[in-house]
């Protein structure tokens, strides 16, 4: 299978979710488009992504798929797939109770896959309108990760209670164009090794339901696998299809 298809093959699961989301409610996003990566893997690849999110007036559900893939002359050179969700509580106009689950298989990460489970308060702190807001939230949960080769005392298993941090600032710069910043860090309460990503996005409406975004995201980790990169970058530019 090539990178086009295997990356596609993700967003092309927006079609039938397309039509589900129109009959209940739900909204999303489906995106494809060019990434170029550092630290890690420094490659031009595809980016697949698809994104959902239901609303209601005590509760917000949102889940996330990734996928970036590369293969050049028979041989992968970049591979990554990502999944997340989170289900929130609002237990007032402003503030929320959250519950967030995270897993990623990136083959040039040092790591076989990252996971966690987390939860924890989080407050709309200021919004304006629908589409300018700031949110803050902080909890505690449990990281598991496996490395592909063992560390110095012989282990691949990295388990430990964690400390959530994160905040999403959304600002409309028009009618049509958004701009986005996310940052979530992730310290580990017993090796005290600390995972931060950062996303910083711009969209805008093009016709209809498509968009142009351009986004750059780092991921940083604090003690990173044996021969491994401890920062890593994308640069992304996609199109998006809501519905």
């Amino acid at each position: 299978m090539t990178r086009i298809t295997r990356t596609a093959a993700l967003v092309a699961l927006a079609m039938p979710l397309a039509a589900t989301a129109q009959d209940s409610n739900w909204e999303g996003e489906a995106e494809l488009g060019l990434l170029v990566t550092t630290g890690n893997s420094e490659e031009t690849n595809l980016k697949g992504r698809l994104g959902l999110v239901h609303e209601t007036e005590s509760w917000r559900n949102i889940g996330e798929f990734r996928s970036a893939y590369t293969e050049a002359e028979d041989e992968t050179t970049a591979e990554r797939y990502r999944a997340e969700a989170e289900t929130d509580y609002k237990f007032s106009e402003n503030q929320f109770w959250f519950l967030r689950g995270f897993w990623e298989n990136d083959r040039f990460s040092g790591y076989d896959f990252r996971s966690s489970a987390t939860t924890g308060y989080g407050h709309r702190v200021w919004e304006l309108g629908d589409d300018s807001f700031l949110d803050l939230s902080a909890g505690v949960g449990y990281r598991f990760n496996k490395l592909e080769e063992p560390d110095d005392d012989g282990n691949r298993d990295e388990d430990e209670a964690i400390a959530r941090l994160a905040g999403q600032f959304d600002f409309a710069l028009s009618d049509n164009a958004l701009f986005r910043q996310k940052l979530a860090s992730e310290i580990g309460l017993d090796e005290n090794n600390v995972i931060t990503e950062s996303e910083t996005s711009v969209q805008a409406s093009v016709i209809g339901d498509l968009s142009l975004k351009l986004a750059y995201r780092v991921t940083h980790v604090s003690d990173a696998p044996p021969d491994s990169e401890d920062t890593d970058t994308e640069t992304s530019l996609s199109l998006l299809y809501g519905f």
